[in-house]
C-alpha cells in the first residue's frame, strides 16, 4: 500500500476549498485526487490534475481513493460516511459527525467491523486561543479550576439559504458551532457529572435556533458555560477561566481561517500567528494576597496537525486525539 493517502473531496464550497483542500496539497502524505462537484466545476482552476465528479456515489466508487472528507450538509453525514466504508475507504467527518449519537455509534462499529477508520474532523484544537488555554490548564498555575465560560459568536441578523439554516436534524447553531465549543469543554475538562441545554430563536422569520447555551457540571464541582450565538454585536472573550489560584482570559481570534480565505498560503511565514493585541491575560493571586498580570501571546495555531493526525492513525494506526467516547458524549449533549 503506498503510503501517500489518495483522498476525495465530497464537496468544493467554502469547507472544501480553505479547510481541506490547501491542507492536503501541502501535507506530503496526502493526494488531492477527486472531488464532487454537482454544478459548478471549479476545482481544476485550483488543482488541474484533480479528477471531478458528478455525484457522491460515482467518487465513493473510486478503487483508487482511500480516504473520503464528508463535508457536505449535516444531515447528509451519517448516509455518505456510511456508504464510504461499505466501499472500503477511510473517513473524515466534518462537524458535526452525525446528527444523533445512535448514527455515530453504528458509523464507528461498522469501521470497526471493516477494520476501517471513521475519523472527526475537530480543527480547532489547533487553534492558537485552544492551544493557549490548554497550556495555562496543564500548567497548574490557576490551581483547582472553579468556573468556566466558553464562546463561540457572530453576528448575522439575516437568514442564509444554507442547509443549516433549514429545520431538521443537523439544523440551527447547537449544530454548526456548537460542536467546536463543547469539543473544546470536553477535551479540556473530561465527560461532565450532568448538563442542561437552552435553545434560543431571536432572529426575524428564523426557522433553526441562533442561540444555544450549554451549562456542564463536574464531579469536582467544576462549572463549564458553553455559549454560541448569531446575535453577538461585540463579541466577548471566546475563554474566561477563573481558578482557586487565578484567572485567564483570552479572546477568540480567527486567525486561521481569516488568512485562507485572504489567499494566505499555509508555507507563509505569518500563518497562524495571532497579533500580540490578542494575547491572553493571566492573572495571578499569590499567597501573600498580591496580583501579578502576564499578556501570554499564542502559540502558533495549525490545522495542518489535523491531517498529520489522520495520517498517523490510518498508517500506523497510532490513537486518534479525538476518541469515539468524545464524539459520543458530544452528540448526547446536543440532543439534551
Amino acid at each position: 500500500m503506498s503510503q501517500t493517502i489518495k483522498t476525495g473531496l465530497l464537496s468544493y464550497g467554502t469547507s472544501g476549498k480553505i479547510f481541506h483542500a490547501p491542507f492536503i496539497d501541502t501535507h506530503l502524505n496526502f493526494e488531492l485526487t477527486a472531488v464532487v462537484e454537482r454544478s459548478v466545476k471549479k476545482a481544476h482552476l485550483d488543482y488541474p490534475r484533480v479528477k471531478s465528479y458528478d455525484k457522491v456515489e460515482d467518487m465513493i466508487r473510486d478503487e483508487k481513493i482511500e480516504l473520503i472528507i464528508v463535508n457536505t450538509p449535516n444531515s447528509t453525514h451519517f448516509d455518505f460516511a456510511l456508504q464510504a466504508l461499505k466501499h472500503g475507504k477511510h473517513v473524515l467527518v466534518e462537524k458535526a459527525f452525525t446528527c444523533t449519537s445512535i448514527e455515530a455509534q453504528q458509523l464507528f462499529n461498522e469501521a470497526q467491523k471493516r477494520k476501517l477508520y471513521v475519523l472527526p474532523y475537530q480543527n480547532r484544537r489547533y487553534d492558537g486561543d485552544f492551544l493557549s488555554v490548554k497550556n495555562i490548564l496543564e500548567s497548574g498555575v490557576l490551581g483547582q479550576v472553579v468556573e468556566v465560560h466558553l464562546h463561540f459568536d457572530r453576528y448575522r441578523n439575516t437568514i442564509s439559504p444554507k442547509a443549516k439554516e433549514k429545520p431538521g436534524l443537523g439544523g440551527g447553531i447547537q449544530y454548526d458551532l456548537g460542536p467546536h465549543i463543547i469539543d473544546a469543554a470536553l477535551a479540556l475538562f473530561g465527560t461532565p457529572h450532568r448538563y442542561t441545554k437552552t435553545l434560543g430563536y431571536f432572529r426575524p422569520n428564523t426557522m433553526v435556533d441562533d442561540y444555544a447555551h450549554f451549562h456542564l457540571s463536574y464531579a469536582d464541582g467544576k462549572q463549564v458555560f458553553v455559549s454560541t450565538s448569531m446575535l453577538v454585536a461585540d463579541p466577548q472573550p471566546g475563554f474566561i477561566i477563573h481558578g482557586t489560584k487565578g484567572s485567564f482570559v483570552k479572546p477568540r481570534v480567527n486567525v486561521q481561517e481569516e488568512q485562507l480565505l485572504e489567499g494566505i498560503k499555509l508555507t507563509a511565514p505569518e500563518y497562524g500567528y495571532e497579533e500580540d493585541f490578542t494575547a491572553g491575560q493571566l492573572t495571578l493571586i499569590n499567597e501573600d494576597g498580591a496580583k501579578t498580570k502576564q499578556m501570554i501571546k499564542a502559540e502558533r495555531g495549525n490545522y495542518l496537525k489535523v491531517f498529520d493526525d489522520v495520517y498517523h492513525t490510518i498508517k500506523f494506526d497510532k490513537p486518534y486525539p479525538v476518541s469515539k467516547d468524545e464524539i459520543i458524549k458530544q452528540l448526547e449533549i446536543l440532543e439534551s
